[in-house]
């Protein structure tokens, strides 16, 4: 009888540490990065918000593709509290970088990884693009590579803008 018990507890105890670990969400990494505006950016001080970090390149096909999706996402949500941040990888010119978003007027933070930095912090990021979400509370609800689905992203989005931080 002993046996069967502490068996019992044995197997709820290991499927709440499972659903904990499954369900646990990890923390975004603190970084900083100075914007082409000048700017330093700790995303840290982003705390609060919902935020999009998009790892991208000027001469990717696909990060420009998503492009336009992107900016209507930005558009979309930032009065809500959306904030986006587009890091360029550090193999694409810093001044490449600046002559594309000044060209295309992006709406949004634009910062380049000059050394790599960032990308390595979000998990050594190299293929793009490559989107993280982060929630309110600073934890990384989900990792894109690829271009996202905008539907599935736009939902996730709305529901977690309609959370109170």
């Amino acid at each position: 009888m002993k046996i069967r018990l502490l068996s019992a507890l044995a197997a709820i105890f290991f499927v709440a540490v499972g659903v904990f670990v499954y369900n646990d969400k990890p923390p975004a990494p603190d970084i900083a990065l100075t914007t082409l505006q000048g700017e330093r950016l700790d995303t840290a001080s982003l705390r609060g918000k919902v935020v999009l970090v998009n790892f991208w390149a000027t001469t990717c096909t696909s990060c420009i593709a998503e492009l336009p999706k992107l900016i209507a996402t930005h558009e979309k949500f930032k009065a809500r509290g959306l904030e986006t941040l587009a890091v360029a990888m550090d193999y694409d010119p810093p001044e490449q970088v600046r002559a594309f978003v000044e060209k295309n007027a992006l709406p949004f933070i634009v910062a380049p990884d000059a050394r790599g930095a960032a990308a390595q912090a979000f998990g050594g990021v190299r293929l793009t693009p490559t989107t993280f979400l982060i929630d309110r509370q600073g934890r990384i609800q989900k990792k894109y590579l690829g271009e996202p689905s905008f539907d599935e992203l736009n939902a996730l989005l709305e529901e977690l803008l309609g959370k109170a931080a």
